[in-house]
């Protein structure tokens, strides 16, 4: 049986252990450096910054990690070195306390005191995440059979797992043991007029939270609509349900959550203090790269691809405040967020330091709470226009652009690991003919309804975009040409069995989809062409079918060329 996995405070130990046992070389390096610079005039102004340094980083350190005497020392170290009237003897002073509190420090019950009034710190968990996987569990509660016949269709053409019951109280203990990710409730049963939003409440107060629930109900009045607010319910739908309304609904409130980690680089010279953020930052579950020194942030930041950095303000060689400069000069980084640390506490000495552009100064030492919430809000906020910029307004799809590449980049992947893929271009037939009969508005409801489907039905590895109009592109990573034509075969044959409303009429459509395969065509284009000649005979032979690439070969239809 392997050993438990050290906690947040186990490590924050490790830390600061290695601090303590490293503190005694720093001291007696800085101390020979304090006595040579005061053997000339010379040597005083080519030491000064690095004694200042010294100091700046020593109290950021200790206050970070916890060790406020130290920090306090070295406050007062940095204070003398920038007052000319202060005498030697006094900075003479400061390294002998310094030397003292180590020696405390190293002693085994000054350590144990230390660390003892160091764990008293409280770290808020990282935030439960909710499923990552797109198919959902779903628990339908309903007592009328016409109603819910056609509910249970189109949410499990949709990939979910339904689960109906009859009554509440069954309902009720399913709940208990196996949580949904959301639950449609009848409100009136014969158990009452509200037994729906009854089970609901009670449920609420049982488990601690509020279940994601919509509400059906055949009364459309003010005080049937509070009730079910009161329960905690996330919709209200009237009866009759238009299903795919529904199941839209359903599926807005139980998207899962971009289970993606944030990701952010850590600048700082000081390891122990980058490690001390960096933990800070994987206990609420981002991905953290430590860079030690700013020359190798440049490539650091290639390979990594952060969604935030985080810099020291105060570094040898390239100041924090320059390497901001630096990045920002590259049009990739110029929206990357930049947060500096440091334990300045100069007003205008922050705002100075900001003016390269970065998006806030935090203070050393960081409360744990803020330095989260702070890379979080940046963070997010840059997935959040990254994604404006490379997804379709409509549907939440890749846009045209940004399905090329990442196609692109998945074959180039692809050679290296000598894969298979298989591409599906996927046009609804007829297209014109719904928007000119049932409006724009419906027809944007179909394009909708088939990208909701392509998200919910497949992997999250596959590459989804939306090509163009009523067109759409998959890439299905490791998987055949003969086997993606079965998984989008099954799509077609669901996706037809959809009712569409517009007005009063009710309308179902269908797709064509082309197939071809990596290698096979060896490049993005040459895999595109194959497929849509592939969609293109698809349509030519009646529509609503699927065809590969190997077919139309084989029966000497017009293949593509690389």
């Amino acid at each position: 049986m392997s050993p438990p996995a050290p906690s947040l405070h186990d490590k924050l130990n490790q830390l600061r252990q290695r601090f303590i046992e490293q503190l005694p070389v720093r001291l007696q390096q800085i101390t020979a450096q304090w006595q040579q610079s005061r053997t000339s005039p010379e040597a005083e102004a080519r030491l000064a910054p690095e004694l200042h340094r010294f100091f700046h980083s020593l109290k950021g350190t200790g206050r970070s990690l916890g060790f406020e005497r130290i920090a306090m020392l070295a406050d007062q170290g940095e204070t003398a070195l920038n007052n000319p009237s202060v005498s030697a003897e006094v900075v003479e002073l400061i390294f002998t306390q310094l030397a003292q509190e180590q020696q405390r420090l190293e002693s085994l019950p000054g350590q144990q005191k230390a660390l003892a009034a160091l764990n008293s710190v409280e770290f808020s968990p990282a935030p439960a995440q909710t499923r990552s996987k797109r198919q959902r569990l779903i628990y339908l509660c309903d007592d009328e059979p016409d109603q819910v016949s056609q509910l249970l269709h189109h949410l499990r053409c949709f990939g979910h797992e339904v689960v109906h019951f009859e009554d509440t109280d069954t309902f009720f203990n399913a709940v208990i043991t196996r949580r949904p990710d959301a639950i449609i409730m009848d409100v009136q049963f014969p158990l009452g007029h509200t037994a729906g939003t009854e089970t609901l409440t009670s449920l609420n107060k049982l488990t601690g939270e509020r279940l994601p629930s919509i509400v059906l109900s055949s009364h459309n009045d003010f005080h049937s609509r509070l009730s079910a607010v009161r329960a905690g319910c996330n919709g209200y739908f009237t009866k009759p349900v238009k299903p795919l309304d529904l199941m839209l609904a359903v599926d807005e409130l139980t998207t899962p959550l971009d289970d993606e980690p944030l990701r952010v680089m850590v600048v700082d010279d000081e390891p122990e203090v980058a490690a001390y953020h960096a933990l800070l930052l994987e206990a609420a579950g981002m991905v953290v790269q430590q860079v030690n020194h700013p020359a190798e942030a440049l490539n650091a930041l290639e390979r990594f691809s952060p969604d935030l950095l985080l810099v020291d303000v105060y570094m040898p060689v390239c100041s924090g405040e320059e390497l901001a400069s630096i990045i920002r000069q590259q049009p990739e980084y110029v929206g990357l967020p930049i947060i500096y640390l440091s334990s300045e506490t100069d007003s205008q000495k922050q705002l100075s330091a900001m003016t390269a552009g970065v998006e806030a100064f935090i203070t050393k030492p960081v409360v744990p709470e803020e330095l989260v919430s702070a890379v979080k809000l940046r963070a997010e906020r840059l997935r959040l226009l990254r994604s404006l910029m490379t997804r379709d307004s409509m549907t939440g799809l890749y846009n045209h652009s940004s399905t090329t590449d990442l196609i692109s980049k998945a074959l180039a992947q692809g050679y290296r690991d000598n894969t298979q893929h298989a591409m599906a271009m996927i046009d609804i037939d007829h297209f014109k003919s719904v928007n000119d009969t049932h409006g724009h508005l419906a027809g944007d409801q179909v394009i909708i309804t088939l990208a909701r489907l392509l998200k919910t039905r497949l992997r999250m590895t596959d590459i989804i975009g939306r090509y163009g109009g009523e067109e759409f592109v998959i890439l299905l990573k490791g998987v055949s040409d003969e086997r993606a034509s079965e998984l989008i075969d099954t799509l077609r044959i669901d996706f037809e069995q959809v009712e569409f409303h517009a007005g009063g009429a009710r309308f179902s459509c269908t797709f064509s989809a082309g197939v071809s395969s990596f290698p096979t065509q060896p490049s993005t284009e040459s895999l595109r062409l194959s497929a849509d000649q592939a969609l293109y005979r698809a349509k030519h032979q009646g529509r609503n079918q699927v065809v590969t690439s190997k077919e139309q070969d084989d029966d000497g239809f017009p293949t593509a060329h690389p």
